[in-house]
């Protein structure tokens, strides 16, 4: 497949305002015959608040990039940071700190303990840490998501979108430095996903949040100011200031091309 031109220049040079950062990283499984290249040498900048999506078919490496990102993954070479944290040379328990610290979760299954409330649900991380979650900042959060009158309920007592804006309260909570969120409207009809990316969407506009989505749906990735398009393991393009329909294009080409 050929590489467009936007994606074979080089990419934004590292600085300062960098939430996540990887070099070169390569991703493989298995040896010899059967090994398998999940990442192939991958450079990417993800800015401080900023929403980002990354896209790609199936098998392109997006879940992958973004689980090495998150420090959920270990990587076969390269190096990742977060802020200025280098992450793949940490050890398990330092990654396990860095990540109940300095990064926030929304999953597609929103994994909320049953017996709990919403409130207790959303400030549980903390809790765990043994860390007060900061109540001007809980009620800020709250109110972003429009949350004040679920707090008191249990997870069996929300519908689905009510159920995943307590997952990305509770990755709020902790003023991370950035959040992952891995197909987050997955399990949602229509309406509700769209509530909860336009959620995300105010995290960054209102709260200053730094979001990284994975998604296979163009009309959420329009809700990002930057996608990045993964095939084969690399990033082929971006797209700034996206729209569905530009989203959708691109993704055809590059369809188009793996075919050829």
């Amino acid at each position: 497949m050929s590489i467009p031109a936007a994606a074979a220049a080089h990419p934004e040079e590292p600085g300062p305002a960098d939430a996540a950062r990887a070099e070169q990283v390569t991703k493989a499984y298995g040896a010899g015959d059967t090994r398998v290249v999940a990442l192939d040498a991958v450079d990417v900048q993800i800015r401080q608040g900023r929403f980002t999506a990354i896209m790609g078919p199936s098998g392109s490496g997006k879940s992958t990039l973004m689980h090495c990102l998150a420090g959920l993954d270990t990587v076969t070479s390269g190096r990742i940071w977060i802020g200025d944290t280098e992450i793949s040379s940490l050890g398990d328990k330092q990654l396990t700190r860095l990540r109940r610290d300095r990064i926030g979760f929304v999953f597609q299954a929103f994994n909320l303990l049953p017996t709990l409330t919403a409130e207790e649900n959303i400030t549980l991380p903390g809790d765990i840490a043994g860390r007060r979650t900061d109540p001007d900042w809980l009620r800020q959060i709250v109110e972003t998501l429009g949350l004040g009158d679920r707090l008191r309920h249990r997870p069996a007592e929300l519908s689905g979108g009510q159920q995943q804006r307590v997952a990305v309260a509770r990755a709020l909570a902790s003023r991370p430095q950035i959040i992952f969120a891995d197909e987050p409207t997955g399990n949602l009809d229509s309406r509700s996903g769209t509530e909860v990316l336009g959620f995300l969407r105010d995290s960054v506009d209102q709260l200053g949040q730094t979001v990284v989505m994975v998604t296979h749906d163009p009309s959420a990735a329009a809700h990002a100011d930057l996608v990045l398009f993964l095939a084969d393991g690399r990033i082929v393009d971006r797209l700034a200031d996206p729209t569905a329909d530009a989203v959708l294009e691109r993704m055809r080409r590059f369809d188009g091309s793996r075919t050829e």
